[in-house]
């Protein structure tokens, strides 16, 4: 799907590979400039290893330390501090003032095709608990949406 729909150039199932550094490296030779982060945990490692010199991180969750604390990131520091990457948490908050600027250019993305939207739905509102513990167990393909109305 990453590939064929949403238009990556290489993808992987991160479950299909014993070795993520290993995995990383084979499908980004060159390494890895810029990695938008929500996972933390064994992924986030992986990348560290592999980030360019002056690479860039963008944090804004740590799904996998929500799910099981004992797969937190213990990332080589040595590794941030020789490649100088830049690490960045960052809530949405931070960018409420342009809020309406993005609601544009993303509507007009998706209108255009630039961008497509992933959603997995369930419906009606006795599905709300399953829903939501499957967000935790990687139950989910794209945004998890629950329809509880039928207009």
């Amino acid at each position: 799907m990453l590939k064929d729909k949403l238009g990556f150039g290489d993808a992987f199932n991160y479950r299909d590979e014993p070795d993520l550094k290993a995995a990383l490296k084979r499908h980004f030779p060159d390494g890895i400039d810029i990695y938008f982060d929500n996972v933390g945990g064994e992924m986030l490692e992986a990348v560290v290893a592999n980030m360019n010199c002056f690479g860039r991180i963008g944090m804004c969750g740590a799904i996998s330390d929500y799910t099981n604390s004992s797969k937190t990131a213990a990332f080589d520091t040595v590794d941030i501090i020789y490649k100088r990457v830049t690490i960045q948490g960052f809530l949405l908050n931070d960018y409420k003032n342009i809020y309406p600027e993005f609601m544009k250019a993303t509507v007009d993305y998706l209108c255009r095709g630039k961008i497509h939207a992933v959603e997995d739905i369930s419906q009606g509102l006795e599905s709300v608990p399953a829903a939501f513990v499957g967000l935790f167990h990687e139950d989910n393909t794209g945004k998890k949406l629950v329809q509880v109305t039928h207009d």
